[in-house]
């Protein structure tokens, strides 16, 4: 046990535990044990344990939710390894297969649950284990149990759980919570979109902020951000501390998950039945606990509109990114999964694009040196001619052959994949001027309006940023500037020329109206106030130098088939070393003594809610050796509060993006801290600006 908790399993670990559970008819999968283990290797890798006869083979059927939660951590192939020979859509004409046991992974809706009775009824398969991806309400229950009652097929039903599993994790530390039943779903935009125009995908933002939300919409979607963070924390296994501003969603959301993770303790305790939460059961619920911090979007609008420089982030921006799967449309259409088995995304997905093109470079060079080393200890003249090799060649340089064949042909499939990514976001970058926008964007709080004007109206030759790419260089620059740096008329002239340009101005209008409303100048929300690391930054202008010979060499490098002085005069640069504001408030929360006194003067003022505490407001925090002021969500004083975590969540209601999860991300790397960082949604750019837009004519 000692050696396996030396490193926690991450949320997509543990959620890739729990559906391969759930596949293997909820006997649990063991990791490989540890003497099994050759050293070096992570204790995590989840293998089925090899059953004693053959694997049992079964159909596993799903919708349209949970296809996205399993789609992203399991491939096809991992599905075989459990036995599951089929996976189906449960709204779909199936054929009977009798002698076959069924494994249901459904969200708990009564068109399902409806759908399911007349499955039992028609005896479709030998046995049904029924798990749905959140709790089943009561009254849900209550129908399916009286229609299993009153066809008689009780028989047939094996298992019936709750699996707490409606979040989507692309990437060990990202997630975000599955969208509601109903809304426009993310793998299939075309599933039933019929000819009408493309459904905007479901935004939380758009449901909390828009003035057309009635008090029940607002309460509905506070329940259902709530229940699916239940998920993220049972996945978790430990009962966090949670923290949160006042006042807003974010506090709402904090207090009914409190709520929820109480009565689980509860009930777990009154009823004898194990705790969902699987540290407590190990007895370690008091020894280190995580943090989970619930923000508000609106605390910082900035990451979310601006364009970035890393690898995600572009890949975000640029392409068609949904789950893990990257759609690149030029030359001709062809999607590639980027998951946690791709060793190159695993290890680049963080770095500054310069650096991603010199990183496939240098790894095309080996696979090329290890190919060369195969063909000539064989004596082929091609790694793909070995079949056609002499056999009564060195029979041990072909066993060599043979074995390192496999790992050499997928090594290249990987690289290919991205270089045909990386080829594609260079051609956006030099289209768009991506990097223009980038380094004006990094200085952006220095620029003058008319700066900002002039970049609209005279951009360099032979790049075109496109109106959205204007409007949020716009939208940044306003968010980030004090209140004196403009006038009414420098924002009638900006406006001006987003018109010109073709920009829809509604989603202006609507930043403009809420920061006169909130005064977003509060440091908090201030993109321009993250603190920079002196000595650090560097002046935009030189990050760049040469990146136009990486543009003009970009044609002629690709068809030698390597990325060589690609990159030969970029300046290989790093983002300006600053923390935007939510990672000014984790390190607030997470690492008090080393954050400023204006963050910890903010975080002080949060929420803090402990789950495990007694609900006597003097009875302290109910976490060993700390016995500060104040038990669950009561007043106490802020600064007996700060406690150091060195594990936490941060989540925040209203849409994550890939800018602020890289930021985050480098600053858990520096401070050896774990950062899981999630939101409802996982929101590209041009799609916040959309639901800027909705709310702009919604409350025009």
């Amino acid at each position: 046990m000692s050696q396996a908790s030396a490193t926690p399993p991450t949320l997509q670990e543990s959620q890739t535990s729990a559906l391969l559970t759930l596949l293997n008819l909820n006997n649990p999968v063991e990791p490989l044990s540890n003497s099994a283990q050759p050293a070096g290797k992570s204790v995590a890798s989840l293998k089925v344990p090899a059953p004693s006869g053959p694997p049992v083979w079964k159909v596993l059927v799903l919708d349209q939710y949970t296809k996205d939660v399993l789609a992203t951590v399991l491939r096809v192939q991992d599905l075989r390894d459990v036995g599951v020979t089929l996976h189906v859509q449960l709204h779909s004409n199936r054929p009977p297969l009798p002698d076959v046991p069924a494994v249901y992974f459904v969200s708990p809706t009564l068109a399902n649950i409806r759908r399911i009775a007349q499955d039992l009824e028609k005896n479709l398969y030998e046995s049904f284990h029924l798990n749905f991806v959140e709790p089943l309400p009561r009254a849900l229950l209550e129908e399916l149990a009286a229609a299993v009652a009153r066809d008689g097929t009780g028989d047939i039903v094996e298992q019936v759980l709750d699996q707490y599993l409606s979040f989507i994790a692309p990437s060990p530390s990202l997630f975000s919570l599955v969208p509601p039943p109903g809304a426009a779903s993310t793998s299939a935009p075309n599933a039933a979109a019929g000819p009408s125009a493309p459904s905007i995908p479901h935004s939380t933002y758009a449901v909390l902020n828009s003035p057309t939300s009635t008090e029940q919409q607002i309460e509905e979607e506070i329940e259902r951000v709530a229940n699916g963070l239940f998920s993220v924390v049972v996945t978790m296994g430990h009962v966090p501390v949670i923290r949160a501003p006042r006042g807003n969603a974010a506090e709402m959301i904090a207090k009914k998950l409190e709520q929820k993770i109480r009565d689980a303790i509860l009930s777990s305790a009154r009823s004898h039945t194990p705790s969902l939460f699987a540290q407590d059961a190990a007895g370690l619920s008091n020894l280190q606990r995580p943090l989970l911090l619930i923000l508000d979007r609106n605390i910082d609008l900035v990451p979310m509109l601006s364009h970035g420089w890393t690898y995600q982030a572009l890949a975000s921006d640029c392409l068609d990114m949904k789950l893990n799967r990257v759609v690149v449309s030029q030359p001709q259409k062809r999607s590639y999964d980027l998951d946690s088995k791709d060793f190159f995304w695993a290890r680049n997905a963080a770095n500054p694009f310069p650096q991603v093109a010199e990183e496939i470079n240098t790894e095309l060079n080996r696979y090329k040196q290890d190919a060369a080393e195969i063909t000539r200890s064989t004596g082929v003249s091609d790694v793909n001619d070995i079949a056609q090799m002499d056999l009564s060649a060195n029979a041990a340089h072909l066993k060599t052959a043979i074995t390192a064949l496999p790992e050499l042909t997928a090594r290249k499939a990987v690289l290919d994949t991205h270089m045909n990514i990386a080829t594609a976001l260079l051609e956006e970058i030099k289209r768009r001027g991506l990097d223009e926008l980038f380094s004006t964007e990094e200085a952006v709080a220095k620029q003058s309006a008319q700066a900002i004007l002039e970049f609209l109206r005279n951009p360099k030759p032979d790049v075109h940023p496109t109106a959205v790419d204007k409007l949020r260089l716009v939208l940044v620059w306003y968010l980030s500037v004090p209140d004196g740096a403009y006038t009414k008329e420098d924002v009638a002239e900006l406006e001006k020329a987003l018109r010109a340009a073709g920009a829809d101005v509604a989603a202006f209008e609507y930043v403009r109206r809420t920061r006169e409303i909130s005064k977003m100048t509060a440091p908090s929300a201030l993109g321009g106030t993250a603190t920079p690391v002196a000595g650090t930054s560097t002046p935009g202008g030189e990050l760049f130098k040469g990146f136009s010979a990486l543009s003009n060499k970009l044609t002629d490098r690709l068809k030698d088939g390597g990325l060589e002085n690609l990159i030969s005069g970029v300046k290989n640069f790093l983002p300006a070393n600053k923390l935007f504001p939510v990672t000014r408030l984790t390190e607030a929360l997470m690492d008090p003594s080393a954050a400023s006194n204006q963050s910890l003067q903010e975080t002080d003022d949060y929420l803090f809610l402990d789950p495990r505490a007694p609900r006597n407001p003097n009875a302290g925090l109910g976490i060993s050796g700390v016995g500060a002021p104040g038990g669950a969500g009561s007043g106490g004083s802020g600064r007996g509060r700060r406690m150091a975590f060195s594990e936490g969540i941060v989540f925040v209601v209203g849409g994550a993006g890939y800018v602020e999860y890289g930021n985050l991300e480098e600053w858990a790397k520096k401070t050896g801290k774990r950062v899981t960082y999630g939101g409802t949604e996982i929101v590209d750019p041009s799609g916040f600006v959309r639901v800027l837009e909705s709310l702009g004519k919604a409350s025009a």
